[in-house]
Formats: structure tokens, C-alpha cells, sequence
């Protein structure tokens, strides 16, 4: 019921700013390899980019399942350390702030809350209990950018992050993060005529299995169909789990607009089929 409520909230928030007679469209000019993105630098949101002293919020929506999630009942605690497959399903709120500290400098926080839901497999005759069921925080994080250049007619940007998840969730438990985990990232931008494409690639380090290895990584498109519409498409995975996510911009001005998105797993360790939806507000 709570996340029927935060989607009808910011559907009505959205209809609002369509409907309002004085939103302004207004183009800057600028250079065919910016047309797609503008000016700033990216975020860790799809497609979305910060200029120096905007401030983004970002209150948001997903949804997962997946009919195969792949887990161990060793991690719930219990003896048993082979490999099942169980059914997954979860509603996630989240609220995501960023803010453009210079031209080049960036920070970011998010936060959420989550249900989450796991059905063990058939196959599973260890002591794990059928069903879990578990709400509360989900991951608490944040991340530092640095835009290293800015992007020119020949010349692409190059850009690194930092990413922190605070140790918020219990150990062996469905949702959270019980210990610190880090992520160093490097990412590549390049504007052109038929779409802006950004490659990056992140290395991981994950308190709870002390180690470090290399994580996430992504190819992503971006292409600003008119002032109102932007589509945004990416490859996204982590190690064997790779994802595909479409996403729409409606933008109904300059400081406001809606993102749809929804994951779908290309392997099939992946999330089958994981949603967004969120207003995004610039001040």
C-alpha cells in the first residue's frame, strides 16, 4: 500500500507541473557533442547530469523480482552452503540528493526503505524457513565525482568516482548491508550527432569478504529526442549478472522531470524485471 501511495504522489506532482501554463523550454547553444546532455557532469542516475551549484532530489520508486534469485542458506545463517534458486520479489522507496559543488567536483547521497520477500526453492531441505520476509533500511550510500577535462569536439571527458555503503543492515539478513563496502571508478563520455555514449567500469571492495576485485560495469546511450523527451539506454553488470535498462526523460521544464525505467535481466542470475519511476527536481 506504501508504494502505491509514493507513486500516486509523484503522478500528481508531475500532472501539476505538465498542466502549469508558465513552464519554459528555453534552448541553450550549444556544440552538437553537448546537445544530449548539456553542460554538466554525471550522476550515478541514468542520464542525468549536475552543473555547478544545482542541487538535484530525487524521490523514487522501484520494484524487483525475480523467479531465480540465486542464494546460499549459509548466508541466513543457517549450515547449509550450497547453491539454490528461490523466488524474489521486493518495493523499494527511495530518496536520492546530489549536488554540483564546482565544475568539476560533485558529491551525492541516497538512502532508502525496503520490503523484500524470498521464497526458498523446492530443492532447499535445510533448516531455512520457507518464506522471509524482512523490511526496513536498504543500502545508505554515497559517492564523490571528479570530472578530470571537459568534453570538446575531439576530445571525450573522463571522469572518476568514490562510493561509499554504510554498514546499516544486520548480518545475515535479506536487506542491507552489514559491513563497509568502497567502489573506485573511472568513466569515459562522448558526445555525438546520433546519441552521447558513456562507458565505465568500477573496482569494489567489500568489507565483509575483505577483499578487492573488480565490479560494476556499464555502456550507456543517451539521445535528446526533442526538449521534452530524452531516451537513455544501458548495459549494465556485475560480474555473470548483466542487466538492460531502458529509460524515458519527460521533461516538463528545466528544473523538472519524470523518469520511467525498468531493468530486465539478460543472464540469468540477473533481476528478471526491475521498474523505476521518479521525479526529478533541479534547484
Amino acid at each position: 500500500m506504501k508504494s502505491k501511495t509514493f507513486i500516486a504522489v509523484m503522478l500528481l506532482i508531475g500532472i501539476a507541473i505538465l498542466l502549469n501554463p508558465n513552464v519554459s523550454f528555453s534552448q541553450e547553444e550549444l556544440p552538437v557533442y553537448l546537445r544530449d546532455r548539456g553542460t554538466g557532469m554525471p550522476t550515478s542516475q541514468f542520464g542525468t547530469y549536475v552543473r555547478k551549484g544545482d542541487l538535484l532530489i530525487y524521490p523514487f520508486y522501484e520494484y524487483y523480482y525475480d523467479h531465480n534469485l540465486e542464494y546460499e542458506p549459509f548466508e541466513f545463517g543457517h549450515v547449509d552452503k550450497r547453491e539454490f534458486r528461490g523466488r524474489y520479489e521486493a518495493h523499494e522507496g527511495l530518496i536520492f540528493i546530489g549536488y554540483g559543488i564546482s565544475d568539476r567536483l560533485a558529491v551525492e547521497f541516497e538512502a532508502g526503505v525496503i520490503t523484500a520477500e524470498l521464497d526458498k526453492s523446492d530443492n532447499d531441505l535445510s533448516t531455512l524457513p520457507a518464506e522471509i520476509e524482512e523490511s526496513g533500511l536498504s543500502d545508505v550510500e554515497g559517492q564523490i565525482r571528479w570530472r578530470w577535462n571537459h568534453e570538446s569536439a575531439r576530445t571525450p571527458e573522463f571522469f572518476n568516482y568514490f562510493e561509499y555503503v554504510l554498514p546499516t543492515g544486520e548480518k545475515n539478513s535479506l536487506i542491507g548491508t552489514s559491513d563497509w563496502e568502497f567502489a573506485l571508478g573511472l568513466g569515459v563520455i562522448k558526445g555525438f550527432r546520433w546519441g552521447t555514449v558513456t562507458f565505465r567500469a568500477t573496482v569494489g571492495y567489500a568489507g565483509d569478504e575483505n577483499k578487492v576485485e573488480p565490479s560494476e560495469y556499464a555502456l550507456e546511450y543517451l539521445k535528446r529526442v526533442s526538449n521534452r523527451f530524452r531516451f537513455f539506454a544501458m548495459l549494465e553488470g556485475t560480474e555473470d549478472e548483466v542487466e538492460l535498462i531502458p529509460e524515458i526523460q519527460w521533461h516538463f521544464s528545466r528544473s523538472v522531470f519524470l523518469k520511467a525505467a525498468t531493468g530486465f535481466g539478460v543472464t540469468s542470475k540477473a533481476t528478471d524485471f526491475a521498474p523505476e519511476l521518479g521525479i526529478m527536481f533541479s534547484l
